[in-house]
């Protein structure tokens, strides 16, 4: 397939839209998606949409809730991508894993990988690279001998139980720097 199978959204229109609105219009697109994938599988079960997703991930198939998850921060930040590449990549999962053997398969392998180039007519990328700073706010700093670290609040918390983390570079242990430590 040469272009995509999903018409790519007006970005304007989509910049256009209120909170309310872009929700709506990821459930339809989710839903677009959906009736592309039944046309291969007819007997595809109708996945459940959320807009709960935290942290750094756009998108995720959960089997156990039937249904997709996303992240709705990222979703605010990123439309266009949103629209064009994480919800085509999240029926991927959704509709792999409902082939036979499906559940046996691997999240990205090869089935999946045919299902993004062949159904869907894009390329088949794993990872996204959105900003995630609003996403995923990591508000407490830690400080080595070579750069500044930014921990989340789970993060943070081990390290204040007990648990020691080194940086990657220089392999000193990460120090807690406290409100008036850090310059502003």
């Amino acid at each position: 397939m040469d272009r995509p199978a999903l018409p790519d959204p007006c970005a304007d229109w989509l910049d256009s839209l209120d909170e309310a609105a872009l929700h709506r219009a990821l459930h339809e697109r989710v839903e677009a998606a959906f009736q592309l994938c039944r046309e291969m599988h007819a007997h595809l079960p109708r996945p459940r949409v959320w807009l709960d997703l935290r942290g750094q991930c756009a998108g995720q198939a959960h089997f156990g809730r039937a249904g997709l998850r996303f992240n709705p921060v990222l979703l605010r930040e990123n439309r266009q991508a949103f629209f064009v590449d994480v919800v085509p990549h999240e029926m991927a999962h959704w509709l792999v894993h409902h082939l036979e053997q499906g559940d046996r398969m691997r999240p990205h392998g090869h089935e999946w990988r045919t299902v993004m180039r062949q159904l869907f007519g894009l390329p088949a990328r794993v990872t996204h690279r959105f900003d995630t700073r609003h996403a995923s706010p990591a508000p407490y700093r830690y400080r080595c001998a070579c750069r500044e670290h930014a921990f989340t609040a789970r993060r943070h918390a081990l390290a204040r139980g007990g648990r020691v983390y080194r940086c990657r570079e220089c392999a000193q242990t990460l120090v807690y720097q406290s409100l008036e430590l850090v310059s502003i």
